[in-house]
């Protein structure tokens, strides 16, 4: 709604429309500014709430600069880097003259309280860039000058609450009593501006929410996300390990490395049902292929380098030149294409030390990975087939996801139209089957434009792994092409694509979903056998030798201890089933048998219990060819099959 000509604060044009309450900033023609900001002209209006998108990132960002007053006042001589909001909450990398440790955050919450109830505003400052090196130098603020000499305006924007004083756009709450329900979270050391030749400097985690009940649930959640914490999980189950002579290179042992064959085993049905053929690429290849794929411009600083005979190579951080290599093999006719080459190929990337986190962040992993060469006039239909994949194969797993169309970034790859064909391809895919998507504009990848999945896990997490990438760049710079139906060679179109995205991470992600209790199908030990004593060792070699000629994985408890502490030893390395053996289970030939979740489920044969088991929902064993989008997951195809025919009979 346009304003009137008479400069007046934006705060005292929404007072007079009776606009107040959890205002806490204000668009003004569509730019965000402080609810003081004065209006000289007509202009749009448009109010900020605090519990809006908007407005959370604002107060948290508000935030930031309160703790860093805190630490202002606590911690004389502190310089300071850079504090933004984030995701469900802030930080700010701070040169403290002192070891900060997580005992010092309860002090520090302290001090914003009272800063809080003081009621302080947020002034906004604006100056000449030299003003403000002047002002930093005062205050000896080398990293604030260092950002500042960046800075190519002459003018530049600060904040000023209480004595602290930063380099920020903003905008900001109004005063400090607009922060009530905030709480420092955790210290971690960061390199200034990320690059490890700099200082070490403390980064202080904290999160702030508009309402109590909104911060205590969040609170709760990261309660439960530390319990669920795959690393530690990992090592209680013996899973995997991390070693200081390998940072960033997991290690697998037995029964994490029985997952991820399960894992594979499960992502090679689904691909041969599919019309995929399998291949495997080398780890090593010709640094001049990275030179032609555009990697060496576009992703030379995460790669790693070697040299063979004298000549320089680099270890492969993607799979797609070696596949393109595979299809140059041969001479390709349109009767091949679509021609859909999958790989579970290891590569290579470097990461910095410090963003290094457990299985989910790591240097070396498992893409399983699928090139598609396909017509222009084929690529709805492959992207379809690629959806009803990923639906499905996340179906499996408890997932549902969110979608994302990511477009032409700032450093893409070749020709603006072919890139325009690409995004409209996606498009219209996602558009033909009714689903819905966020636009993300410019965050493609830098050959091509993409479909990205974001998984959401029981705790409300997201986790982006799957990906569809249209790329007709690569095509054209390996010069591939087909025989089409008029004798003549014509160009395919690549699709990159990864649904489980990074085995190693993926099952770090399922560990957590799962708290380590597998589903049956997936866990490492299906059955473990307590014998009370060594006495009944015999009878429980023969059930354990019977179980494992039925494919049941299966692990005795040797161990000295007593029946209740194997129980009890069984239940925290989350074993579906348990089987007791003790004289009674001897003479009458059975088993006793104990579920992880149910209990004591009684005496049973060995006949009774392999029923029992293989009753137990295991996606190996269902038809795999239907439609994600329009088939679920064998069991509930089978019930409703099963519900209809038994509504026909009572009819």
């Amino acid at each position: 709604m346009p304003v009137n000509k008479h400069p007046k604060k934006a705060s005292e044009i929404l007072k007079e429309r009776g606009i107040n309450g959890k205002v806490i900033a204000v668009k003004i023609d569509g730019k965000l500014c402080d609810l003081d900001t004065e209006v000289e002209e007509d202009a749009a209006l448009e109010p900020i709430e605090i519990d809006s998108p908007e407005g959370i990132e604002i107060l948290r960002h508000s935030t930031s600069h309160l703790m860093a007053q805190a630490v202002y006042r606590l911690y004389p001589g502190t310089k300071y880097g850079v504090g933004p909001a984030i995701e469900n909450g802030f930080y700010y990398d701070m040169d403290v003259p002192t070891t900060l440790t997580e005992e010092d955050l309860p002090k520090i919450e302290n001090e914003m309280k009272k800063i809080v109830a003081e009621a302080i505003p947020f002034e906004r400052l604006v100056m000449s860039k030299e003003e403000a090196m002047r002002l930093f130098k005062e205050r000896k603020d080398t990293y604030k000058l260092e950002l500042l000499d960046a800075i190519e305006d002459d003018k530049v924007t600060l904040y000023k609450v209480g004595e602290f004083i930063d380099l920020c756009r903003g905008p900001h709450v109004p005063n400090t009593s607009y922060i009530k329900h905030f709480k420092l979270l955790s210290l971690a050391g960061a390199y200034w501006r990320g690059d490890e030749r700099n200082p070490m400097l403390t980064r202080i985690y904290g999160t702030a929410f508009p309402t109590e009940e909104e911060l205590l649930a969040y609170l709760n959640k990261i309660e439960e996300a530390k319990r669920r914490d795959h690393r530690r999980i990992g090592r209680e189950l013996d899973l995997f390990s991390l070693q200081s002579e390998a940072p960033g290179f997991p290690f697998f042992h037995a029964k994490g490395v029985t997952i991820l064959n399960i894992l594979v085993d499960f992502w090679r049905k689904v691909h041969i049902q599919r019309g995929y053929q399998e291949i495997m690429t080398p780890l090593i290849l010709d640094q001049d292929l990275w030179i032609r794929s555009g990697h060496w411009d576009h992703y030379r600083e995460n790669m790693y380098f070697t040299e063979i005979d004298g000549k320089p190579f680099a270890i492969k951080p993607m799979n797609c030149p070696g596949g393109i290599l595979v299809y140059q093999t041969q001479l390709r006719s349109y009767r091949d294409l679509p021609l859909k080459l999958a790989e579970l190929g290891i590569v290579h990337r470097h990461e910095r030390s410090g963003v290094l986190h457990g299985l989910m962040r790591v240097r070396c992993f498992t893409q399983d990975d699928a090139h598609i060469f396909t017509t222009r006039e084929q690529i709805k239909d492959e992207i379809i087939d690629i959806m009803d994949m990923v639906q499905y194969i996340y179906g499996v797993f408890g997932f549902p996801y969110r979608i994302e169309l990511s477009t032409r970034p700032e450093n893409a790859m070749g020709e603006r139209a072919l890139w325009d064909e690409a995004e409209q391809g996606l498009q219209e895919a996602l558009e033909d089957q009714g689903v819905e998507y966020k636009l993300n504009p410019g965050d493609g990848a830098f050959y091509g434009p993409k479909i990205d999945f974001h998984l959401e896990d029981r705790i409300g997490r997201n986790w982006q792994c799957g990906t569809i990438q249209l790329d007709f760049q690569m095509p054209e710079k390996f010069d591939i092409t087909y025989i089409g139906p008029d004798g003549e060679p014509h160009r395919p179109v690549m699709i990159h694509r990864t649904i489980l995205g990074s085995l190693e991470r993926f099952l770090g992600i399922l560990i957590e979903q799962y708290a380590g209790a597998f589903p049956y199908w997936l866990a490492p030990v299906q059955v473990k056998i307590l014998p009370v004593s060594d006495e009944y060792f015999s009878y429980t070699k023969n059930i354990a030798s019977v179980l494992q000629k039925k494919d049941i994985r299966v692990e005795i408890d040797t161990k000295e201890g007593t029946l209740g502490k194997k129980i009890r030893d069984a239940q925290l390395q989350k074993v579906p089933y348990m089987l007791i053996i003790g004289s009674r289970e001897v003479e009458s030939g059975t088993v006793s048998v104990r579920e992880r979740s149910k209990g004591d489920l009684g005496s049973m044969s060995l006949e009774s219990l392999i029923e029992l088991l293989k009753s137990e929902y295991h996606p190996l064993r269902c038809d795999l060819k239907g439609s994600g989008f329009r088939q679920a997951a064998c069991f509930w195809t089978n019930f409703m099959l099963y519900c209809v025919i038994a509504i026909h009979s009572i009819k």
